[in-house]
């Protein structure tokens, strides 16, 4: 069958999300070239059908979109305005749209920064997790113009099941997925102090798991997240050090705006904790782990 003719969309940052985002895209008929740090990525992502850049810079040229999917915004300032960066390459009128968790301040400045060279800028903030990436099923939290999204819209119906506008400028989808992540973070170290308290009170943790995902005390992470500490699997779908640097975020807006956030407080030292621990790169129902070791609870081991 012969594929639809699409938009050129260029995806930096192929790591479990952007590779999924990436392959949805080529399902949807766009052209999608990929770069990333590791080569790896990238070759499977030629495999599948599109093409590898070795830099954010050639996968720039010539594309209506470029789709920004790296971890924090650091990264996001280096790939777009960095050496090699994407923004010089991209034509005028061409859309960024940048997926990292950063505070709505830095945002606004990378939207201004990309608005001086001529080109479109849409805060996009992503939720979902790998698997709804890679079906295309991503809730993204998005602010903008609304040239941009008119711009963006294929590519974003192709990642996501649901796009929220939320605004004429960068900044306000940030702020959204601040809240978010001050809830997600929250609920995994809620989960994870629960099933270890319940393994300390000698409970089944598979029935655990059956009643409280059928009970109000039920959480979206907290069925997306136990399993992993049932089977012992911390094979990181996102990783302790996410959730460090995001409830750091939501702890430096906290303390810039005079708001107390003592749960998030709470929660950002039990992932702190659990880095310094060894485990800041592996999945984030690792805090599970680290109550263990701290109380000598025995966890699930993964199956061999």
């Amino acid at each position: 069958m012969e594929r639809k003719q699409g938009l050129q969309v260029g995806v930096i940052g192929l790591g479990s999300m952007g590779f999924g985002m990436a392959g949805s895209l080529l399902r949807a008929g766009h052209s999608v070239t990929g770069c990333d740090v590791h080569p790896e990525p990238a070759r499977a992502l030629a495999a599948a059908g599109g093409r590898a850049a070795s830099k954010p810079a050639e996968a720039a040229a010539e594309a209506d979109i470029v789709v920004v999917v790296v971890v924090n915004a650091a990264q996001t300032e280096t790939v777009l305005f960095g050496p090699d960066g994407a923004a010089a390459a991209m034509k005028p009128g061409a859309v960024i749209i940048a997926s990292a968790t950063m505070a709505p301040d830095i945002a606004r400045g990378l939207a201004a920064r990309a608005a001086a060279l001529g080109l479109l800028y849409l805060d996009a903030p992503i939720s979902g997790g790998a698997a709804k990436a890679a079906q295309g099923e991503l809730t993204i939290m998005a602010s903008g113009s609304p040239e941009a999204f008119s711009r963006a819209r294929p590519a974003l119906d192709a990642m996501a099941a649901k796009v929220y506008e939320l605004g004429d400028e960068a900044g306000v989808g940030a702020a959204f997925k601040v809240v978010n992540q001050l809830l997600a973070g929250v609920h995994i170290a809620a989960a994870c102090e629960a099933v270890t308290f319940a393994k300390r009170l000698g409970l089944d943790l598979d029935k655990v798991y059956e009643v409280i995902t059928g009970s109000a005390g039920n959480s979206w992470m907290f069925e997306n997240r136990v399993p992993h500490i049932l089977e012992g699997d911390y094979t990181p779908r996102s990783a302790v050090d996410i959730f460090t640097k995001d409830l750091g975020i939501v702890s430096d807006i906290g303390r810039a705006e005079k708001f107390p956030l003592p749960i998030a407080a709470t929660a950002l030292q039990m992932f702190l904790m659990t880095a310094a621990a060894g485990m800041g790169r592996d999945d984030d129902a690792s805090v599970a782990r680290l109550i263990a070791q701290i109380t000598g609870l025995d966890l699930p081991k993964k199956a061999r």
